[in-house]
C-alpha cells in the first residue's frame, strides 16, 4: 500500500488532534507531538505571545487553557495544499476557538507535530468590515439634516479626547503607532495617537538627508495598504514620510500632531490611565483604559558621558539629532560608533567633503545589502517570492512559525554562505583594521537584531569607504576625553575635531516608561526587547519571545509596540485583537505572563 500524500497525512493528524482536544483528552493530544516540539501561539490559546517548547510545556498549557478555549474544526486551510520536502511535511491550517477564528502553520516530522504556529485571525462577532461586509459609504435615500462623511469625521475629531474619552491612547506616531492605529480603527476601538512632531512622517523627514530604508519594499508594507508595485526597493526617508502622512489620512486615524505626552499614571481602582498631554500650547487630560508606548527602539538615545565634553568648542550631538552633512563640508568629523547610523553618517559626511574618522569601540556585524537580499531574504521577501505565491502575509507567518529557540540553526548556513561569497570584501575590511563579528554563534544579522537590536550594518556603500581608507578608522579603542578641539582616545591618539557625532545607540524602551510614568512602573515591567539568549547584551534566562513586546506586561493596561516595519505590520494584528477583546469584555486570562529578570 502506497504512503498517503502529504494532504492525507496532515488531514489525518488534524482529525486526531481535533478529536483529542474536543474530548478534553490532553494526553492523547500531546502524544501527537514530537519530543522536541514547539508550539508558538499568537493570542489564540494563551492571550499572550508564547512558545511552548517540548511536550511538557505543551501539556501544561493545554491543561490550563483547553477548557476555556474549546478549539474545534481543525483542517488544512481553504485553498491550500500540504507539501513535503526533506522528510518534513508543511501545511497551512485553520481552526476555531470559542471566541475566535485561527490560522496557522504546521510542520510534521516522522508523522508527528514538530512545529505548530497558531494565530488569532479575528474575534467572532467583531470581524473587520471587509469584502462583503465593507461599509456602504454613501447613504442612499433622503433624510433631513443628515451629516456627510466629512462632517462625521470632523465631529469625531472634535469630540474624541474632549467630550468623549478614547479607549486606547498610543504614545508615538511613527510607523508602529500608525500601523496599530489602523488596525484598531478597523476594529472600531476609539483611539488617539499622540505624536510630538507636527506631521505624520516627521520622525523620518527630520533625520539626516541621506537616510534610506535598508530593508526592501516587500518587507516593509503597512497593514491593508501595500506600497504600489512601482515603489522603489529601498525607500528614501522623505518618501516614506509622505507615505505615512497619506496613510494616516486615508485610514482616518485620530492623529494628534504637535502633542507631547508629559506624564501618565494608572489608577488601580478605576483601572484607567490619566495621560497629560501638551497640545498646541494647551494641557489636555485623557482617561484611556489602555496605554500603548509605540515610541520605537529609538525612543531613548544613549548619550555617553566622556570627560570634558562640556569644554568642546565644536558641534557634538547624538546621531538621532544629526542635522545632515552639508554644513560640515570642510570639517574634521569624528563619529563614535560603528553600526548602521555611524556608517550612514560617515558616508554622508565624506560625500559632503568632510575629513571623517570612525571610532569603533567593539566588533560589528556587516552584511552587504545585495547578499542579504539574495541569500537572506529572497525566499520570503522579494519579487520572486511574490511571483511564486509567497505573499507578504504568508511570508510573515512562515518567519513567525520558526521558533526562536532554533531560529539560529536556520540562520547559520545563510550567513556562512554570505561569508564565503563575500570573503574578499570581509578580508579588505579586516586589513583596514575593522573589527568584524558574525554574531555570538555565527547566526548573523537577524539574530543580532532579535537578541539586542544593535551591533550590525547593512552595507550600502560605506564599508567600501572604510576599506579603501576614504573614511579613517580607529578600532579597538574607546574615548578617554574631549578637549576644546579634539577627541583623545584610550590609546593616547588625539583626533582633531570640529564635529563629534555619538552614534552610540539607544536604551531599552522601558527607559521611556520610566520618564513618562515612573521608575517603579518601569522596573515592574522590566527590560523590553531581547530573547534571553545569554549572548552579548541579551542576558538570560531564556524567554522564548521578545520581552514585553506586543503582549501583556506586569503592569495592567500598559503595552509596548514597535520594531521594524515588518514587525509593526505583523504584530499590530495581534495587539489590536488583545485590546479589542478587552474593550468588548471578552475574558482574556493570560497564560505564561513573563517574569521580570532584568530592569533595563
Amino acid at each position: 500500500m502506497l504512503d498517503k500524500a502529504p494532504d492525507g497525512k496532515v488531514s489525518d493528524l488534524l482529525a486526531a488532534l481535533d478529536k483529542a482536544l474536543s474530548a478534553g483528552e490532553v494526553e492523547r493530544a500531546v502524544d501527537l507531538f514530537q519530543t522536541d516540539c514547539y508550539w508558538r501561539d499568537l493570542v489564540t490559546f494563551t492571550w499572550n505571545i508564547k512558545t511552548m517548547e517540548g511536550k511538557e510545556q505543551v501539556r501544561d498549557m493545554l491543561k490550563a487553557r483547553l477548557a476555556d478555549t474549546k478549539p474545534s474544526n481543525w483542517k488544512i486551510a481553504d485553498g491550500e495544499d500540504a507539501s513535503e520536502a526533506g522528510g518534513i511535511i508543511e501545511s497551512w491550517i485553520q481552526f476555531e476557538t470559542e471566541v475566535a477564528r485561527g490560522f496557522g502553520h504546521m510542520r510534521l516530522k516522522d508523522g508527528q507535530i514538530w512545529t505548530l504556529l497558531t494565530t488569532m485571525s479575528e474575534l467572532k462577532g467583531h470581524e473587520e468590515p471587509v469584502g462583503f461586509d465593507r461599509p456602504m459609504g454613501a447613504k442612499h435615500g433622503a433624510e433631513r439634516n443628515r451629516k456627510t462623511w466629512k462632517e462625521e469625521r470632523e465631529a469625531e475629531a472634535a469630540e474624541l479626547g474632549y467630550s468623549r474619552q478614547p479607549y486606547c491612547v498610543i504614545v508615538g506616531g511613527g510607523q508602529g503607532g500608525i500601523a496599530l492605529g489602523a488596525r484598531l480603527r478597523q476594529l472600531n476601538v476609539p483611539t488617539i495617537i499622540l505624536e510630538k512632531n507636527e506631521r505624520p512622517g516627521d520622525s523620518w523627514r527630520k533625520r539626516y538627508k541621506s537616510l534610506c530604508l535598508h530593508d526592501p519594499v516587500w518587507y516593509d508594507h503597512l497593514p491593508y495598504l501595500p506600497f504600489p508595485r512601482n515603489w522603489p526597493v529601498f525607500s528614501p526617508k522623505d518618501k516614506i514620510g509622505d507615505w505615512l502622512e497619506m496613510y494616516t489620512k486615508v485610514m482616518e486615524l485620530n492623529y494628534w500632531g504637535s502633542s507631547e505626552c508629559s506624564k501618565a499614571s494608572y489608577d488601580e481602582k478605576s483601572r484607567e490611565w490619566t495621560v497629560v498631554v501638551q497640545r498646541d500650547g494647551k494641557e489636555i487630560v485623557l482617561k484611556p483604559k489602555q496605554l500603548v508606548l509605540a515610541t520605537g527602539m529609538s525612543a531613548k538615545p544613549s548619550m555617553p558621558k566622556f570627560e570634558s565634553m562640556d569644554i568642546f568648542k565644536g558641534d557634538q550631538h547624538h546621531s538621532s539629532q544629526h542635522p545632515g552633512s552639508d554644513k560640515y563640508k570642510s570639517s574634521k568629523a569624528v563619529v563614535i560608533g560603528s553600526n548602521n547610523s555611524a556608517h550612514d553618517i560617515c558616508a554622508a559626511l565624506w560625500e559632503a567633503g568632510a575629513d571623517v574618522t570612525m571610532v569603533q569601540r567593539s566588533t560589528t556585524h556587516i552584511v552587504r545589502s545585495d547578499s542579504l537580499m539574495e541569500l537572506g531574504l529572497a525566499a520570503l521577501y522579494s519579487e520572486q517570492a511574490v511571483q511564486s505565491g509567497v505573499t507578504t502575509a504568508k511570508a510573515d507567518l512562515i518567519f513567525a512559525s520558526l521558533p526562536y529557540k532554533i531560529l539560529h540553526e536556520f540562520q547559520i548556513p545563510v550567513y556562512n554562505a554570505i561569508r564565503e561569497r563575500d570573503a574578499d570584501f570581509y578580508n579588505r575590511l579586516e586589513k583596514a583594521g575593522f573589527l568584524l563579528d558574525y554574531g555570538d554563534d555565527d547566526s548573523g544579522l537577524f539574530m543580532k537584531y532579535l537578541r539586542r537590536g544593535s551591533g550590525y550594518y547593512i552595507d550600502v556603500g560605506a564599508s567600501e569607504l572604510i576599506a579603501n581608507g576614504s573614511v579613517k578608522l580607529k578600532s579597538g579603542v574607546d574615548v578617554k576625553k574631549l578637549t576644546e578641539h579634539s577627541v583623545i582616545l584610550s590609546d593616547g591618539t588625539e583626533l582633531p575635531a570640529d564635529l563629534v557625532v555619538y552614534a552610540t545607540g539607544y536604551g531599552s524602551m522601558n527607559g521611556f516608561a520610566a520618564d513618562l510614568i515612573s521608575r517603579e512602573v518601569a522596573d515592574k515591567v522590566g527590560k523590553v526587547w531581547g530573547l534571553g539568549s545569554n549572548t552579548t547584551k541579551d542576558p538570560g534566562p531564556w524567554e522564548g519571545e521578545q520581552r514585553n513586546m506586543w503582549k501583556p506586561t506586569q503592569q495592567e493596561g500598559l503595552w509596548f509596540h514597535g520594531g521594524n516595519l515588518h514587525q509593526s505590520r505583523h504584530y499590530s494584528q495581534f495587539l489590536s485583537l488583545q485590546l479589542k477583546a478587552r474593550m468588548e469584555g471578552i475574558p482574556t486570562p493570560v497564560y505564561g505572563l513573563q517574569k521580570v529578570h532584568h530592569l533595563s
